[in-house]
This record gives structure tokens, sequence and C-alpha cells, in this order.
């Protein structure tokens, strides 16, 4: 097969997810995380947007509704990750979150982007995070970006909001 290179502007527009209850789901997604509803269709569908977007979530109980969460060890979505803007966007979702008591299972320092970690209802990964700018990204000698997983000064981040 001949090589190909994906245009360098090339971007993920959405992710699409099966979950079971669209209510909670929209719990979630519209009243804990902040996305606004673009479109319903009836109870089985919405898309959700950050912005004028027409959607960056899709949420679906077409082949799921009422159905247990998929498998842990199973092949699969890992985490969709939602970038913010800036250090102080990541700052005020990590402390809504915590004032919500909503659980959060890592906080991650990877060199070129800060990350928390948590489970949507169904169990679906989210990673919440903020990429650092290029000039601040180290490289391996042989031009690989140099990424790291190190604990995330969470007290460092919400600082951000003072």
């Amino acid at each position: 097969m001949d090589k190909y290179n994906i245009p360098a502007q090339t971007r993920i527009g959405h992710v699409h997810l099966k979950v079971s209850d669209l209510e909670r789901s929209l719990s979630f997604y519209r009243d804990l995380i902040g996305f606004e509803v673009t479109t319903m269709y009836g109870d089985q569908a919405v898309f959700l947007s950050a912005g004028d977007y027409h959607h960056h979530i899709g949420l679906n109980t077409w082949q799921s509704k009422g159905a247990p969460p998929a498998p842990e060890r199973s092949a699969g979505l890992f985490h969709t990750a939602i970038l913010y803007p800036t250090r102080r966007d990541l700052a005020a979702i990590v402390k809504r979150l915590m004032d919500n008591d909503y659980p959060i299972s890592g906080a991650s320092d990877h060199g070129v982007s800060e990350a928390i970690y948590l489970d949507d209802p169904d169990g679906n990964g989210v990673e919440l995070y903020r990429d650092r700018p290029k000039e601040e990204w180290t490289y391996r000698e042989d031009g690989s970006i140099h990424m790291v997983t190190e604990p995330l000064d969470i007290d460092g981040l919400l600082g951000e909001l003072s």
C-alpha cells in the first residue's frame, strides 16, 4: 500500500456514544460538564456542542437503552478527550466536579498537557485536558515528543481561579 499522510488540518469533529439512559447522560454532559443541546431526536438521541458547532457529542439509545456498561476488559473506546482552551478553564471544570462530588479517577501531567480523568454515567472514560504551548514541549534525541505520566499538581491548577 502506498504511504498516505492525512492533511495536517484534519481534526476529529465529534464523538457519538451509545448510552443506556439519555436523561442521565444529559445530566452529565449538559448539566455538569456544560455542553449545550443543539438538536434532540425525541427521547432517543441528542447532539451537544460547545459554542456554535453543530455537535461535538452525540448520545443515543438506539441499540443500548437500559443496557449495562461495556465490559472493561474488551475492545472499544478507552476515553473521549475534551480539550479546554486555557489552564484556567480546566481549573474551573475541576472545581465544578469537586463541588458536585463527582468522582475523579485520575489526574496526570503529561508534559505536553494536563489531564483529569473520570467516567460518564455509562462507564465511558472521559479526559478533560488542556495542552501546554508547543514551546514548552520537550523532545527526545530522535525528535519524537517526550510525553510523561506524572501526578498533576491539583492545588496549582486550582490556584488559577484565585
